[in-house]
């Protein structure tokens, strides 16, 4: 039995149960991006939009690229499980979209991040955008990558049933 399988659990549970938990995952990371993609397509057909600087221009084309990208990367799992549907190919699936998801993300805060930078911005100072945008990977970097990281060293190697 590896790692991650539970005790009494097949092959084929453990792995209908990763693609579950990852669903879900999707399904909220997904919401969120396609919210913000909307979003961001709304404002060059915003008059107010033509008068943004260059700074604010390409933090607005950074956001909107990243967004469009981290869509395709979360929504890639779902197309990928309809065409390998029924081929016994779950496994090639689960551990693709694992990676899409890791990916996702990873852009879904590049597009978050120059959110922050073209939003402040617009409200303040270029300077302020910058700074706004370097603490954001800042806490992005601490809360997606670090923490989680850091629980899973502290809780390596001790009984699952007990950790979170």
């Amino acid at each position: 039995m590896d790692a991650y399988q539970r005790e009494g659990e097949t092959e084929a549970q453990r792995l209908d149960r990763n693609w579950d938990e990852l669903l879900q995952e999707f399904r909220v990371s997904q919401t969120g991006v396609q919210i913000l993609t909307g979003f961001l397509l709304t404002l060059p057909i915003q008059p107010a939009f033509h008068g943004i600087s260059t700074f604010e221009r390409a933090a607005y084309v950074a956001a909107i690229s990243a967004s469009i990208l981290a869509t395709c990367l979360l929504i890639t799992p779902v197309a990928m499980h309809r065409w390998l549907f029924r081929q016994r190919r779950k496994e090639t699936l689960v551990h693709i979209a694992h990676h899409l998801a890791i990916s996702g993300l990873v852009v879904l805060a590049g597009a978050v991040v120059s959110v922050m930078a073209f939003t402040f911005s617009l409200v303040f100072t270029e300077a302020v955008g910058v700074v706004v945008a370097v603490c954001g990977v800042a806490v992005f970097l601490g809360a997606w990558v670090v923490f989680p990281l850091s629980l899973r060293r502290r809780f390596a190697g001790k009984d699952r049933s007990t950790s979170p």
